[in-house]
């Protein structure tokens, strides 16, 4: 990735990965990403902000060489994980007399991850400040964004915010700053519900935070750079509030088409009552558009058959993944079909203790739906409809 100027004194010297589709073994990027360093020019000293994943380190090396820098002193980890700190080693190899500075969490991260060793650590605190020269950065710990150790960097020179994860996406893009809302808000929404949504209440707190700085541009860690800072924090207000929206989710696995058939059933009972309904597929889905339609479903349906005593496999994966991201859902239930037995319901919803809802009674049939069985969703949707219409944080 070409070498870019943010402001006259920062310098963006990431790199961009096309071809990334797959994060951590689990989470889809079907639009790869991008890894974000900065380079911060004072005139005394010189500063980098965050490094690259080690799979990009080549690239990253080259632009440092292109930006044309001979001197780091001060090499900034807002977050230990090797997609930010991943390249460290090597600079720390290629500048001798850097320093790095982060938590006191993250020296002891990269000491583990990446035998990063004490001596060249300055541990720091929100509040202190580095001066760079005409420049400077500030340094706020914000735990859980999302790992335990991360904190942000803040140059109130130039009014840039390097909020590390906070206000990401997963989005590969030659434009330094967002010029695609719409295909940015997609990725930033299933961004914040794959990797931000388990840890809202704090990152609530954290907006508030932010609001009160002067920031002209948010400079995230992967994506596109935000020069309207209100835009992206609008909408993480929205996405971490308790709100909901009129909607109900049926992630859905079907063996025989019984379930499938109570599904469509639902679906339609659900929409005659005004109700916005989605429902997912989950043989072979991509699990980042599951976790991005749990953000703001009220309510959420899990539909699946029962395999010998319990639920199908791939449900059993879905509630893992859905109980883990933590969403506001408001009500949920489950719906399906078995032939001969079993305790489906019971392993379903005890796997969801995190998702803080109100359980509908369940539809849970043997064989095939019939009318009693429309009749019995009918009942369920009548339900949904009456708690959506009474409850004030369901929006319509």
């Amino acid at each position: 990735m070409a070498v870019r100027k943010v402001t006259e004194k920062v310098f963006s010297i990431g790199t961009i990965d096309w071809d990334r589709r797959l994060f951590d073994d689990l989470i889809p990027l079907p639009e790869g990403t991008t890894y974000n360093s900065f380079l911060i020019r004072g005139n005394e000293k010189t500063a980098l902000i965050d490094t690259v994943d080690p799979t990009q380190e080549e690239e990253f090396v080259t632009n440092i060489v292109r930006a044309g820098c001979d001197r780091i002193d001060a090499i900034v980890v807002n977050h230990a994980e090797q997609d930010h700190s991943g390249s460290l080693p090597v600079m720390l190899e290629l500048f001798p007399g850097a320093q790095v500075y982060c938590t006191e969490k993250c020296k002891d991260l990269l000491a583990h991850l990446l035998n990063v060793p004490a001596e060249r650590v300055v541990v720091v605190k929100t509040g202190d400040r580095l001066d760079l020269g005409g420049i400077s950065l500030e340094f706020a710990e914000y735990p859980w964004v999302h790992w335990p150790e991360t904190m942000m960097t803040y140059c109130p020179e130039e009014k840039i915010l390097f909020s590390c994860d906070l206000f990401g996406s997963h989005f590969a893009t030659s434009s330094l700053f967002m010029d695609e809302p719409c295909r940015v808000e997609i990725s930033a929404k299933r961004y914040y519900a794959e990797i931000m949504m388990p840890f809202r209440k704090s990152i609530t707190k954290y907006i508030e935070s932010v609001e009160q700085m002067d920031i002209s541009i948010i400079a995230p860690s992967h994506g596109p750079l935000q020069n309207n800072p209100e835009w992206i924090l609008e909408r993480y207000k929205d996405w971490t509030s308790d709100n909901t929206r009129n909607k109900v989710l049926i992630p859905y696995v079907s063996m025989h088409g019984s379930t499938k058939r109570m599904v469509l059933m639902l679906t339609e009972l659900l929409m005659e009552r005004n109700i916005g309904v989605k429902p997912f597929n989950l043989t072979g889905a991509d699990t980042g558009l599951l976790a991005m339609e749990l953000v703001d479903a009220a309510t959420v349906i899990l539909a699946t058959p029962t395999v010998l005593f319990g639920p199908h496999p791939t449900m059993v994966s879905a509630a893992y993944l859905a109980n883990l991201v933590k969403p506001k859902t408001r009500y949920a239930s489950v719906i399906g079909s078995y032939g001969w037995g079993g305790k489906t319901i019971d392993v379903i919803t005890s796997m969801i203790p995190h998702i803080k809802a109100e359980i509908i009674p369940p539809v849970y049939i043997t064989g095939v739906p019939d009318e009693k069985t429309r009749e019995e969703l009918k009942k369920m949707a009548d339900t949904i409809a009456q708690k959506h219409s009474s409850d004030p944080l369901v929006i319509k």
